[in-house]
């Protein structure tokens, strides 16, 4: 049973929680507990429940599982650019296991793009490798995504993970040529397509599922949590 997967993206803003709370609808929908995890979170918040991130607020929503917000986004920076901002995989590896004893699935979303550089001269995807994490990919559908999407499928592999598959989504309403981007795309990226979101107002109210290919992601299987 897939228990754990890995969001990741072409950039930064091409939509990696949108698809995270679509997976999520995906799993609670065939009755799995499913949780949403971001351990790294980028640009703060103030909210009257304290400081917050509002793609971890998205995630914690679409997570059914009651949890407390610090167990699914445990650290918020203001940027990424400070040298106190030090990702301490320990500590992550941690809260992913913490939230393995609450919930039979575990989509966890990254930041940026997959060679995000960490101010310990580490990257993100690092950790994603030590964790032995499946990736999926989300493309979002601009002008320069077939060259982005290539080269980070590509990386991915040559890291020695397992890529499940790519979602594309649509972010450029007024993109001329998105077919011809989306046959490309599936031409060229050495992995399934698992689904196709539209341009939406407010994807993050939205039942997203019907967007995914369920069967596809579902069917895929990877090792259970250590204990």
């Amino acid at each position: 049973m897939l228990t754990r997967l890995f969001v990741t993206g072409t950039d930064t803003n091409i939509g990696k929680t949108v698809v995270t709370r679509a997976l999520l609808q995906v799993f609670n929908r065939e009755g799995a507990t499913a949780i949403g995890y971001k351990p790294i979170a980028i640009e703060k918040h103030e909210t009257p429940e304290g400081i917050r991130n509002r793609d971890a607020l998205v995630i914690h929503k679409s997570s059914p599982v009651q949890v407390d917000y610090e167990e699914i986004n445990p650290v918020i920076w203001e940027n990424n650019y400070e040298e106190k901002n030090r990702a301490d995989f320990t500590q992550m590896t941690k809260g992913l296991k913490n939230l393995g004893y609450k919930a039979d699935r575990i989509v966890i979303e990254g930041n940026g793009g997959w060679r995000m550089l960490l101010e310990n001269e580490t990257f993100y995807s690092d950790w994603v490798v030590q964790e032995k994490l499946p990736v999926i990919l989300v493309v979002g559908i601009q002008e320069g995504c077939v060259n982005h999407a290539i080269l980070t499928a590509q990386s991915i592999i040559n890291d020695g993970v397992s890529l499940i598959g790519w979602i594309a989504n649509r972010i450029n309403p007024g993109l001329a040529h998105y077919a011809k981007v989306l046959e490309r795309l599936q031409r060229h990226i050495p992995a399934p397509q698992l689904g196709e979101i539209p341009y939406l107002l407010r994807p993050e109210e939205r039942d997203l599922s019907c967007y995914l290919d369920a069967s596809t992601i579902l069917a895929f299987d990877n090792s259970p949590l250590d204990d």
